[in-house]
């Protein structure tokens, strides 16, 4: 069982950035691949970008390239998403998920486990 606690969302302008956090229990926190989704007022949860077990492998939406980094230290369990120049269509509530596999996916079905998430509310 993995829990994921996200946090780093806030209020900001547009062309602002936020650094999300997601901790995660668990010592095998290292063999899961981890995911960022967003869902917004209206939407399905969609998909933001996603990182393999090692870190070596990425993949993003194409809504967010050249603007999101996802990155993770696994000796401290915890997966970060780097936002730069925010838009107003970026407002959301952010996602951390766990696939028990080291292979990453932009599918909701390909995670297992869950956070709370976390809200980005970008001005104009």
């Amino acid at each position: 069982q993995v829990q994921l606690v996200e946090s780093g969302g806030g209020l900001v302008q547009a062309g602002g950035s936020l650094r999300l956090s997601c901790a995660a229990s668990g010592r095998t926190f290292g063999s899961y691949a981890m995911g960022w989704f967003r869902l917004s007022p209206g939407n399905e949860r969609e998909f933001v970008a996603a990182i393999t077990w090692s870190g070596a492998g990425t993949s993003y939406a194409d809504s967010v390239k050249g603007r999101f980094t996802i990155s993770r230290d696994n000796a401290k369990n915890t997966v970060y998403l780097q936002i730069d120049s925010l838009k107003p269509e970026d407002t959301a509530v952010y996602y951390c998920a766990a696939a028990r596999t080291r292979y990453i996916s932009p599918l909701v079905s390909g995670y297992d486990y869950w956070g709370q998430g976390t809200q980005v509310t970008v001005s104009s």
